[in-house]
């Protein structure tokens, strides 16, 4: 394991979170029943201002939660963006149904709504938009997609706790939404998810599907094949802790956000910044560099110098298992290749950005110049 100065993430655990777990302990309700479940629930669905949340065990399996309550299955499409985790793409092959990849755009790096449009068929059945890194998507145009063509909309806001549309949270726009809360994220459980919506129907099916297919009124006896995707209560507990600096951590990350825009304004590294009347939550600081072929070597400067970095994600079409097709999304691809994640935690002070993105700065220079020696 490598012990870096400055590692890409670590969680900000700087409040209740020990006094709540250790009520969990003593209380004895460790497992998936306990008041810490439904306080976290509450909680979060009164910040991002929704009607109903459910906790699960991790952010895929919201996904593939979401998907179960909308009745998503074999035959189906689901139009999703090319560059994100795979965890998005995954669980709609989980489901029997086809993932339908769409581009980006350059400036957003969010998902393509033109793209979209020219990827619907009779088969379509929802739009997955994931607002990549902590920066939203274009959601009027989606929402009007959507609703012009019959389409379910999907927000998976794995990254993006705390990022809003024209004043609105993320998370509020589809008929389902999800969140991950796993220990690199913005808050979190440790591992653990959360499924959001403002229908009561896809609530109730998200909560059946999640408690083993439970049937409400007979004890033990299941109705449909479910799925045990629950929450501990440990988990709950520290998220609510993690919940309550909500607005601190989110004011943190800003924070170094516009330090390390400061830092590139006027370079050769371009800094992943705020498109449209937005609010980016920044769970990743993310730069592209000029050229894909010194990724490599900038990193390993970087490494050097003790600082961890990501490449941005690989875009799905080109893995193994999604490529039997070929298919070209030049946008995520010149993103995927030229993308590199900053450390971007919370405990970060100024001097620690300056020192990173000068590291950067020069890695950046030396790995060029390299370049250039074997042109």
């Amino acid at each position: 394991m490598n012990h870096f100065k400055y590692p890409v993430y670590q969680p900000f655990l700087g409040g209740n979170e020990k006094k709540y777990v250790n009520e969990c302990l003593d209380s004895t309700w460790i497992s998936s029943k306990g008041k810490f479940i439904n306080e976290f629930e509450n909680s979060f669905a009164n910040y991002i201002d929704v009607e109903y949340a459910t906790t699960v065990s991790n952010g895929t399996v919201a996904i593939h939660l979401a998907l179960l309550a909308l009745g998503i299955g074999a035959g189906d499409e689901i139009i999703v963006p090319t560059l994100t985790y795979i965890a998005s793409v995954n669980a709609i092959t989980y489901t029997g149904a086809k993932a339908v990849f769409v581009d980006s755009t350059l400036d957003s790096w969010q998902i393509d709504a033109k793209d979209v449009k020219q990827k619907i068929t009779p088969n379509t059945k929802a739009v997955m938009a994931v607002h990549l890194y902590g920066h939203p998507c274009p959601m009027d145009e989606l929402v009007d997609i959507c609703k012009q063509n019959g389409l379910f909309l999907i927000e998976d806001c794995a990254e993006a706790i705390g990022t809003t549309y024209k004043g609105k949270h993320v998370g509020t726009f589809g008929d389902i939404s999800i969140f991950s809360f796993f220990g690199n994220k913005t808050i979190t459980t440790g591992e653990g998810g959360m499924v959001v919506t403002n229908d009561h129907t896809l609530y109730d099916r998200s909560t059946h599907f999640k408690g083993q297919g439970l049937a409400k009124h007979r004890e033990y006896w299941h109705d449909v094949v479910g799925y045990n995707y629950r929450m501990t209560n440990i988990c709950a507990a520290i998220g609510l802790a993690q919940l309550e600096q909500i607005d601190t951590i989110l004011a943190k990350k800003r924070q170094i956000a516009d330090w390390y825009s400061k830092e590139f304004e006027n370079t050769a590294i371009t800094f992943h910044k705020e498109v449209g009347e937005v609010y980016h939550s920044y769970w990743m600081c993310s730069v592209l560099i000029q050229k894909s072929d010194s990724r490599d070597k900038i990193r390993q400067n970087m490494r050097n110098a003790g600082i961890e970095t990501r490449p941005l994600f690989y875009p799905v079409h080109t893995m193994p298992m999604y490529s039997q097709r070929y298919e070209r999304h030049i946008n995520a691809e010149e993103l995927g290749w030229r993308g590199i994640n900053l450390p971007s935690y919370p405990a970060l002070e100024k001097d620690d950005i300056k020192y990173i993105a000068q590291t950067m700065l020069q890695a950046n220079d030396a790995a060029n110049n390299l370049i250039a020696v074997w042109e």
